[in-house]
C-alpha cells in the first residue's frame, strides 16, 4: 500500500488504478481477516489461563483450524505483495524476498497443512466442548450477514459427515478452511467496519470471488478497506 501510495505509472499512482485498487483491498482484507483472529485468539488464551472453560475449549479447536488456514495463506498473499512492488519487491534490500521465502516455513515451523488438520479432527474427538464454544462464539453474529449465516449451515452440514473415519481425515482440509473463515467471518461482522466484512463475506463466503487475489465483486466499495489499511505516512 505505501509503496503504490508513491509510484506511479500511466499517468497516475498505482493506488488509484482500479485493477490495482482490486488487488491490494483483497490483500487488506486477507491480512485484517487473519489478523482478528490471532487477536481473539489471544484473548482466548488469557482467559484460558484464567480459568475459563470455554474459552479454553474455543482456542483448542480454532486455534488447530485458523493455523491451518492462514499458515496456508501466507505463502500465497506474500507472493502478491512482492508482486505490487515488482523488481522492488524482487531485490533483497526491500526485505520481501526474504518474507516470501519463509512464507512456506509457516506450515512447517506450526506444522504441515495435514498435521493441523488432523490437530482439527482430535479436537472434536477429544474436547466435545469446543465445539459447543466455536458455534456459540460464531452464533453470536447470527443474522447479521446472509452470506455468514448460510457458511455456517455448511459446515454444520459438513461436520455431520464425519462418523467414518477414513472419510473423516479426507475431508479435515476442507473443514479446517470453512471452519477458520465462518469464524473469520462472524469477527469481521462483528468487530470491522462494514466495507472489509462485506467484502469477506462476499468473496470468501458467498463464493463471488476468483482464485487469485484482485478477484473481488465487481462493485465491491473498495475506498474504505483501502483507507483503513493504508498507513499514515502514505496518506
Amino acid at each position: 500500500l505505501h509503496h503504490t501510495a508513491h509510484r506511479r505509472a500511466f499517468g497516475a499512482r498505482l493506488i488509484d488504478q482500479p485493477l490495482m485498487r482490486s488487488v491490494l483491498a483483497d490483500l487488506a482484507v486477507e491480512s485484517e481477516a487473519a489478523t482478528v483472529l490471532g487477536l481473539r485468539l489471544a484473548a482466548a488464551l488469557d482467559r484460558a489461563e484464567a480459568g475459563d472453560a470455554a474459552e479454553s475449549a474455543l482456542r483448542r479447536l480454532a486455534l488447530a483450524a485458523g493455523k491451518y488456514w492462514v499458515c496456508k495463506r501466507g505463502s500465497a498473499h506474500a507472493a502478491e505483495a512482492l508482486e505490487c512492488l515488482g523488481g522492488n519487491g524482487y531485490v533483497e534490500e526491500s526485505g520481501m524476498p526474504r518474507l516470501y521465502r519463509e512464507a512456506p516455513l509457516l506450515s512447517i515451523w506450526e506444522g504441515s497443512g495435514n498435521v493441523a488438520a488432523l490437530d482439527v479432527l482430535r479436537a472434536l474427538a477429544k474436547e466435545p466442548a469446543a465445539l459447543d464454544a466455536f458455534f456459540a462464539e460464531v452464533d453470536a453474529a447470527a443474522g447479521a450477514d446472509a452470506r455468514l449465516d448460510a457458511a455456517v449451515a455448511r459446515v454444520r452440514k459438513l461436520l455431520g459427515e464425519l462418523s467414518d473415519p477414513a472419510r473423516a481425515q479426507a475431508l479435515a482440509r476442507r473443514l479446517a478452511e470453512q471452519l477458520t473463515l465462518v469464524l473469520q467471518g462472524s469477527l469481521l461482522v462483528r468487530h470491522s467496519p462494514p466495507a472489509v466484512a462485506d467484502a469477506f463475506c462476499a468473496s470468501r463466503l458467498g463464493g463471488d470471488w476468483g482464485h487469485a487475489f484482485g478477484t473481488l465483486p465487481p462493485g465491491t466499495d473498495l475506498s474504505p478497506v483501502l483507507e483503513r489499511a493504508l498507513p499514515e505516512a502514505s496518506r
